[in-house]
């Protein structure tokens, strides 16, 4: 099983310790993104990111659509469904 894409790779996520750090660091020199060598770079990563996640949308979206079909029916007309 794959790992969930998130969307929020470009931003910093943070912790209490890391706020706590913040309070003595007067200087923003604990201040780290993720950051890319170029703009263009970022949008790539960011279009990536987005459309990666529309997949797994969709991927669970055909899913549940799957655990919803009624178990008496003919398997061989959902095979289009079928996980890989």
């Amino acid at each position: 099983m794959h790992s969930r894409v998130t969307s929020d790779f470009l931003v910093a996520r943070p912790s209490f310790v890391s706020g706590v750090a913040r309070l003595l660091d007067w200087y923003g020199f604990y201040d780290a993104y993720n950051a890319s060598r170029t703009g263009r770079e970022a949008d790539y990563k960011a279009l990536l990111s987005d459309w990666y996640i529309v997949g797994q949308d969709i991927q669970d979206a055909m899913k549940a659509f799957e655990s919803s079909l009624p178990a008496s029916r003919d398997a061989s007309q959902y095979e289009l469904f079928a996980a890989r």
